[in-house]
């Protein structure tokens, strides 16, 4: 039985170690991260990326099995694990990670991007596709009335995405950084597109090679 009320404790603790303003001198090497599952696997794949040009340097995945249900606010604990053993294969380390979740814009300030951020020692920041807090004011997040956030339309007719700092990046830096990354057509981010189709290829991978006989 998972205690998530001692989670819960875990992350109000962990949120006073965040820190919410840049700590990078450079940014050369943006990466992203993202998961796919199956079954019970968590695959989780890392791109890094020349941040200039957007050229693909490098790619690493991981697969661990998932320890606990899913649950809203709690994500990290399910799908850490794996982010962290493939971005312990980098034989680069990158400037800054774009992970798929919440950076602050999280009830306790301990989103997906936010608690790996901690973890790593990195800088990232948060893309999400929905909100599990706050309300948007003009563009803007806010949670218990302090800006955590903001809202960005990267498609017309598509869903929004929330972009939020997840760890040692600033709120304004973190928005400029996702805008500079995106490429049309694509919703997402560059780095965390890229990431995002090499998750879901590992899996078409590895389904069509579990039926092999």
């Amino acid at each position: 039985m998972i205690d998530f009320d001692k989670l819960k404790d875990e992350q109000t603790r962990l949120s006073k170690s965040v820190i919410i303003a840049d700590r990078f001198k450079k940014i050369e090497t943006i990466a992203g991260i993202d998961q796919s599952y199956m079954g019970n696997d968590i695959i989780s794949c890392i791109v890094i990326c020349n941040a200039k040009t957007l050229e693909v340097l490098e790619t690493q995945s991981a697969t661990v099995p998932s320890m606990i249900p899913y649950k809203p606010g709690f994500l990290a604990y399910r799908e850490m694990p794996a982010m962290i053993e493939a971005f312990g294969k980098l034989e680069n380390s990158p400037d800054i990670i774009l992970v798929d979740g919440h950076g602050i814009t999280h009830p306790r300030k301990m989103g997906l991007a936010t608690h790996v951020g901690l973890v790593l020692g990195r800088p990232t920041i948060g893309i999400a596709q929905s909100l599990i807090d706050g309300n948007v004011e003009n563009g803007k997040i806010f949670i218990d009335n302090e800006l955590r956030g903001f809202e960005v339309r990267t498609k017309e007719h598509a869903r929004v995405l929330y972009v939020s700092p997840g760890h040692m990046v600033s709120l304004g830096a973190s928005l400029k950084i996702v805008q500079d990354c995106l490429r049309p057509p694509h919703k997402l981010p560059e780095p965390l597109h890229l990431a995002h189709k090499a998750a879901r290829r590992e899996l078409k991978e590895r389904r069509e090679g579990s039926t092999v006989t």
